[in-house]
């Protein structure tokens, strides 16, 4: 009996000990997160932005890898709820707050919070949703990600830092446009790709590979000029998801009623 029960300690240990990794990597997240307000408060705008693009490479990788080697756990889904809130709530807030949104006195302060609260609302609405059973769906999110949102929002200062603002922006009204139209992207029903669910064909990785390195070492060299272009792809490809989730759901709906009708001429 002794000897089992020494056994039973060791697969406890060693799940226990497989959660580590992906809360360690969570918890540098939110390091990285808050460490981008104090860049910002430095004035050093171009570390706090690579520190939120850091902080999202990140927040991608913990869940993968949880899943990856099996250690899930529900402290580890609460703390990443936690460290989104912060990395792209929070932070991105007070970016934007002490580059622009000061200026604009009340009304920026109020923006900011209008904001965190959508990025709130929208962590809460995962969180739920993601007990669901999987589906299609899960191809898909329920409006756009918080991470996402995060630097969508810092979208106007990437431009200034990469110099594609060739024409003088006013960026007192451009600001809040962002800030508004992402709130309501956050809090929106609108679907966006998730990509979790991506299936690379094996006689494509090496060009996958290629692609990889040949993105970051751009990214090393014209940092916010590579960042700005992904962004801009990004947008564009919001109302192609939309159009793809509504074919995809006409797909499954039609589907669904020759089951119903094959089923009543059955009967």
């Amino acid at each position: 009996m002794e000897h089992k029960k020494n056994n039973l300690k060791i697969v406890a240990d060693k799940k226990s000990a497989r959660m580590i990794l992906p809360n360690m990597l969570t918890l540098i997240g939110v390091c990285i997160g808050l460490t981008s307000i104090r860049f910002a408060l430095d004035g050093r705008y171009e570390f706090a932005i690579i520190a939120i693009i850091f902080a999202a490479l990140i927040d991608g990788l913990d869940g993968r890898i949880a899943r990856l080697i099996k250690g899930t756990s529900k402290v580890g889904k609460e703390l990443d709820s936690l460290t989104d809130m912060i990395s792209f709530g929070v932070a991105p807030a007070f970016i934007m707050y002490f580059w622009k949104l000061n200026t604009l006195e009340r009304f920026g302060w109020l923006l900011c919070l209008v904001y965190v609260i959508c990025v709130a609302l929208r962590l809460a609405r995962f969180n739920i949703n993601s007990n669901n059973e999987s589906s299609w769906r899960d191809n898909f999110f329920e409006g756009v990600p918080s991470p996402a949102g995060g630097i969508l929002v810092l979208t106007p200062l990437i431009i200034s830092l990469s110099g594609f603002d060739y024409i003088q922006l006013n960026y007192n009204i451009i600001v809040p446009i962002f800030f508004i139209i992402t709130s309501f992207l956050l809090i929106s029903k609108f679907p966006t790709y998730s990509f979790k669910k991506i299936v690379i064909p094996r006689r494509t990785t090496i060009f996958l590979l290629f692609g990889i390195v040949l993105f970051f070492g751009l990214l090393l060299i014209y940092t916010f000029n590579v960042i700005a272009i992904s962004i801009i792809i990004y947008v564009l490809l919001l109302p192609m998801s939309y159009f793809h989730f509504q074919n995809i759901k006409k797909r499954h709906e039609n589907d669904k009623i020759q089951e119903d009708d094959d089923l009543e001429d059955e009967l």
